[in-house]
């Protein structure tokens, strides 16, 4: 593949020289990003990375399979059924996979290493910024989500320990739920979120064709990897397209498999009566499912750290941005505003998290957030791609890539409507 240069004068866009703009604020812990001078001394190739195929398949299929996971059943019960949850499913991963490829082409073209550096190279200031905004925003509502995650898993295992029956209400406050929440993430979650760095964290049928649709959101925060795969795109050992295009066609087919079967069991399990997290269908005292809850808390646990970094990262860049202050300028006062950073957003989610006991509510919102990273912002760059390559390639090729960029942007903005005007309708009407 001929290699072009997207935007490559930052000179256009007036960010080069500002460290706020250009730090790499969204680096995936689980893959190596060496500093170039160390790059350098270990290969003779500069740019060459370390992750092995098998390695970054597995990279990829761990960002992908997440909280997502206990929603899907409920996703397969909105959707009308096991062949409808499964049609919508098997529909949408060619446009996902697509998107991936599509931004290791891009990032490779552009010569940036994450995903909001390659989405400013290709589409410009504004794009970009809106970008880092969303992935602010999505980030936030995970940690939310995980919140969620936690007090639903809790509640059921001190009801067993408590030996209370199920339903039973009015037992002693420290087995409330708003106080285990509280008192689980001031102990576990507040210390791993503050340090300036994660490296430590490293060890039926429908009732109308439109409720297939409504089922999408929780496909797009399930499957929502595109994030973190820039950086595992250029951490390969290989970083070629066709090599890249395998890794994400497997690692989408095993993340398929995995949430397929999950949604196909819990469906046929609880029927329409499935709780948007599946694991609270199941009674309190299944030694085997309080075994899975425990689990589940301990990965929410070390997951919400690691998204809080990348949102506060986003945050502190456009904060410098704004300020218009280089990071070496002003690492003085980088520790008090971390600290206050993190005290804000652990404080905001925490809160919310109290007052929202349903996981569904917020999948749904942060699921139309997610679309704009699977759809809207992988054909944007897609198309402006295209338009800066006009003069290399065939007319018949540059109109047909130019059109699947729009379908992307197309089916991601009809996802993100359809999600934020279900949001704020229902809540209107409840």
């Amino acid at each position: 593949m001929a290699q072009v240069s997207i935007n490559s004068d930052y000179g256009e866009w007036g960010s080069s020289t500002d460290a706020g703009e250009r730090a790499r604020l969204l680096q995936s812990p689980c893959v190596d990003m060496a500093p170039k001078s160390d790059r350098e001394a270990s290969a003779g190739d500069p740019d060459r990375g370390t992750t092995s195929t098998l390695g970054a398949i597995f990279i990829v299929v761990n960002a992908c399979l997440g909280a997502g996971l206990l929603n899907f059943p409920a996703a397969f019960s909105t959707a009308g059924g096991v062949a409808a949850g499964i049609a919508l499913q098997m529909g949408m991963l060619v446009f996902i996979i697509s998107g991936l490829v599509i931004l290791a082409y891009c990032s490779q073209a552009s010569n940036e290493r994450t995903y909001q550096e390659v989405v400013w190279a290709v589409c410009g200031k504004l794009t970009g910024v809106l970008c880092e905004v969303a992935i602010a925003v999505y980030t936030f509502g995970t940690c939310i989500a995980f919140l969620i995650i936690i007090g639903d898993q809790q509640d059921k295992i001190i009801a067993v320990m408590a030996k209370e029956p199920e339903g039973a209400s009015g037992g002693p406050w420290y087995t409330d739920r708003k106080f285990t929440i509280s008192l689980t993430a001031f102990l576990f979650i507040l210390p791993l979120s503050i340090p300036r760095e994660i490296g430590f964290q490293k060890y039926a049928r429908p009732a109308s064709w439109m409720a297939v649709f409504n089922a999408m959101p929780t496909i797009c925060f399930g499957f929502q990897c595109h994030v973190s795969s820039v950086p595992v795109f250029n951490s390969m050992r290989r970083p070629e397209i066709k090599t890249w295009g395998g890794v994400v066609t497997a690692a989408m087919v095993i993340a398929l498999a995995v949430y397929m079967g999950t949604g196909i069991c819990g469906f046929l399990t609880f029927g329409a009566a499935v709780d948007p997290d599946v694991l609270r269908s199941y009674p309190s005292e299944d030694v085997a499912v309080a075994v899975a809850r425990a689990f589940i808390i301990l990965s929410v646990l070390t997951s919400y750290p690691i998204l809080h970094f990348c949102g506060r990262a986003v945050v502190e860049g456009l904060w410098l941005r704004y300020k218009g202050t280089p990071v070496e300028e002003d690492v003085g006062r980088e520790r008090r505003r971390r600290v206050l950073q993190t005290l804000v957003w652990f404080l905001l989610t925490l809160l919310l998290a109290l007052f929202i006991p349903d996981i569904g509510k917020v999948i749904s919102v942060i699921g139309g957030l997610a679309a704009c990273f699977i759809f809207i912002f992988p054909g944007l760059c897609l198309i402006q791609a295209k338009l800066s390559e006009i003069e290399e390639v065939k007319p018949a090729s540059w109109w047909a890539l130019v059109s699947y960029g729009v379908l992307l942007v197309t089916l991601g903005a009809f996802i993100f409507g359809q999600t934020t005007a279900n949001a704020i309708f229902v809540d209107l009407l409840a």
